[in-house]
């Protein structure tokens, strides 16, 4: 839908929603469209507002976009601690016991540098690396 200012041969101005432009044009052309102060059918589109975005509402929009994807990254992090066994700086030895079959296939999480998890894609070891956040920014 789109929001069209109107006015009529009275200088009468008024909103009018619309479909699209075609819409209107359509509309006028029949003469379905009526001035609600006079109701003249001799209606145009007076001059319309361009919806702007202030750096205002940018910064509102992206601080929004953030605080909710700080929720979605909060929300993994729990989901992976309530399910996947913590190996802490040993994650680079625990997925290579897990790969070759020394240890029992499970979920585990922990920190590995990035020198550790090169080598594990070299080896073809499947991982993922998670967004974490600090635990001292928990709300």
């Amino acid at each position: 839908m789109i929001s069209f200012n109107l006015r009529c041969k009275h200088d009468h101005e008024f909103e009018g929603w619309f479909k699209d432009s075609a819409a209107f044009e359509k509309q006028a052309e029949a003469g379905q469209l009526e001035c609600p102060y006079c109701g003249t059918h001799d209606v145009t589109k007076g001059l319309s507002a361009p919806n702007i975005s202030t750096s205002r509402t940018r910064e509102k929009a992206q601080t929004e976009i953030a605080v909710k994807a700080q929720q979605m990254i909060q929300a993994m992090r729990k989901s992976v601690e309530d399910n996947c066994d913590n190996v802490g700086d040993r994650f680079a030895e625990e997925a290579r016991k897990i790969h070759y079959g020394e240890a029992e296939a499970r979920g585990i999480y922990g920190q590995a540098t990035a020198d550790e998890a090169k080598e594990l894609v070299e080896e073809g070891v499947e991982f993922t690396p998670l967004p974490w956040t600090d635990d001292s920014k928990k709300n």
